[in-house]
């Protein structure tokens, strides 16, 4: 793997000083200002969508993140070169955050047709959407799982690399399929060209049921995925030059 590059080691300086920022200055609540919200809610940015991937939820979530970037991203850039690697992993983490929000806005709008549809002014429903609560007569047509995810989704921010990790993981993958990857709780190597679809095979499973694990937004790590594979696929199609 050889020592590390120079664009992945200023993307892990940048997003361990975000992390440890909010920590030092109490004062200072960057997570409302870069985290990805909802559109309709009042803290939602357009910049959201780029600094999302620096923000991270806890220790083991930039750790993992960090890892990834460093162990698939640095054969990457040697390969590429830093500006077209820092291209792919911006482009990669943006897409993420854009198809998570579209998902999002979707999963949102269909719930919200349905409390109109049984009579629910749109002052009732941001009143759900304030207070959290409801008249137990909205349960007799949506679950309460689904009113649930509904105020859940106007309130939790998305944070981490974890879009643009997933992309920097497809690309790793098309370019060294047979590299083998071990696994902490399966420690036995799996080629990349298994590995890297299975987990987001996984992915895709866990966001279109409702068997996720934690508060994971698995829709980012497809998206992320799926712009890091068009881009690295015609990359390898064309056989594009590095960017000096």
């Amino acid at each position: 793997m050889g020592r590390i590059t120079e664009a992945v080691k200023h993307l892990i300086i940048i997003n361990v000083i975000l992390f440890i920022a909010p920590q030092l200055m109490q004062g200072i609540d960057l997570q409302s200002m870069f985290a990805l919200y909802f559109p309709q809610n009042e803290k939602f940015g357009f910049w959201q969508f780029a600094t999302h991937m620096f923000m991270h939820g806890g220790f083991s979530h930039i750790l993992f993140n960090m890892y990834g970037l460093w162990a698939f991203g640095t054969p990457l850039e040697q390969m590429w070169g830093k500006n077209k690697f820092l291209f792919f992993y911006l482009s990669s983490g943006l897409g993420a955050g854009i198809i998570y929000t579209l998902v999002n806005y979707y999963q949102f709008n269909g719930v919200y047709d349905q409390l109109i549809g049984i009579g629910l002014s749109a002052n009732d429903i941001q009143n759900i959407l304030t207070t959290g609560s409801y008249n137990d007569r909205i349960l007799e047509t949506i679950s309460s799982t689904q009113l649930n995810e509904f105020y859940a989704t106007y309130h939790t921010p998305a944070v981490g690399a974890s879009g643009a990790i997933y992309g920097i993981l497809v690309a790793f993958g098309l370019s060294f399929p047979n590299a083998k990857l071990a696994l902490i709780f399966l420690p036995v190597p799996i080629a990349a060209k298994y590995f890297i679809p299975a987990i987001i095979v996984g992915d895709l499973f866990f966001g279109m049921t409702k068997y996720s694990i934690g508060n994971v937004a698995h829709f980012a790590h497809v998206g992320g995925a799926l712009i890091g594979f068009l881009i690295a696929w015609y990359w390898k199609q064309n056989q594009f030059k590095r960017w000096n």
